[in-house]
């Protein structure tokens, strides 16, 4: 086919994946000039085809071979970018599928407000609203990354122009967030970024066994993406509050994610909290304070996690302590002057609540 307004990348690296579904949602509901880009991970591109079925035939899907060793996203993600010719390309999951006309919708928006970026809406299949990011409650032009903490969508899941994007790709060879470095990119490299808050959304489905990203692994593993943020010098000279907008997400997610997808005492080996301490302290030096907007329940975890010599138990006991959000304690940070902080627990709980309705 001639170039289509949008290429879709869809890598699959398993057949008992639901891709047919996943490609479906896309060429069967779109009005505009799509193509769709199965990237057969490890796999026979015939096998792949013969899982699409008759979906295989049409001229606006193709399977793409690709074989790399790595059990990660990134390498099959890159190959289909490397393939695209259209005028936006646009990521998505072998498990996951598209409400009928969401890329038309994101589109519209794009040719509307001129974007570089158009972010989906998302929500579960099953349909509860996914509230990230937690912007402010009508921002659907020109966002900003810092006041509409943008860093909290870790996926560039929607549009994103080749144009002015073209060479960004995934961190290959780390097995997990290798999202994580694009995104920042391309959400702090002053694109036209826009949302389409109330189009047809992303689905999320959580109905395929083992989705790998979900998986614990060794944190030296699982934070291998830092340094591939930390140590860019373009993240270095980004102003102050864009660097702590990142870093705070980091916390939030990631570092006390880590911790809480490990409850089992057992799993904090010498090793595992030598590198729990090492990747904080990293997080908050390039934090430059912004430590101090988190509420006292997740100081409480942050200083368990920079002490390795306080007992695995107590640092779980942090854990779930500071998921008890309606808690005064996971509310109010330990200085007042930060109460009303943009990232702070009451601004960014009533941002995310909003994202909900």
């Amino acid at each position: 086919m001639s170039d289509p307004a949008v290429d879709v990348v869809i890598p699959v690296h398993d057949l008992s994946r639901p891709v047919a579904r996943a490609v479906g949602s896309v060429v069967l509901s779109t009005g505009a000039d799509v193509r769709v880009s199965v990237v057969a991970h490890g796999l026979e591109p015939g096998d792949v085809e013969g899982a699409l079925g008759s979906l295989a035939a049409r001229p606006d899907v193709r399977v793409l071979g690709f074989a790399d060793g790595i059990p990660s996203p990134a390498g099959p993600f890159n190959a289909g970018l490397d393939a695209a010719t259209a005028r936006f390309t646009s990521v998505m999951g072998s498990d996951d599928t598209l409400a009928p006309g969401a890329i038309d919708s994101w589109l519209r928006r794009a040719e509307r407000d001129r974007a570089d970026v158009v972010i989906s809406r998302l929500r579960h299949a099953a349909g509860a609203a996914v509230p990230t990011p937690p912007t402010r409650p009508r921002s659907r032009a020109a966002l900003d990354p810092v006041r509409d903490r943008l860093s909290y969508r870790s996926a560039p899941l929607g549009l994103v122009s080749r144009a002015r994007f073209g060479g960004l790709r995934f961190a290959a060879g780390i097995p997990v967030g290798e999202d994580l470095p694009y995104v920042t990119r391309l959400w702090f490299s002053g694109a036209g970024i826009s949302y389409d808050r109330t189009g047809p959304a992303y689905l999320i489905h959580d109905d395929a066994a083992g989705r790998t990203t979900f998986a614990p692994r060794p944190l030296a593993e699982t934070f291998a993406f830092l340094p591939a943020v930390l140590d860019d010098p373009w993240f270095g000279e980004l102003p102050t509050a864009s660097r702590q907008s990142v870093i705070v997400k980091f916390i939030r997610i990631h570092l006390f994610g880590a911790i809480t997808q490990r409850l089992d005492p057992a799993a904090w080996t010498p090793s595992e909290r030598t590198t729990l301490r090492a990747t904080a302290v990293a997080m908050l030096a390039a934090g430059e304070g912004i430590e101090r907007v988190l509420s006292r329940r997740d100081r409480d975890l942050l200083d368990a996690a920079l002490d390795p010599s306080i007992p695995a138990e107590r640092l779980i006991r942090a854990a779930t302590l500071r998921r008890q959000f309606a808690h005064l304690g996971s509310l109010v940070p330990r200085s007042l002057s930060r109460l009303l902080h943009r990232e702070g627990p009451v601004r960014f709980a009533a941002a995310s609540a909003l994202q909900m309705s």
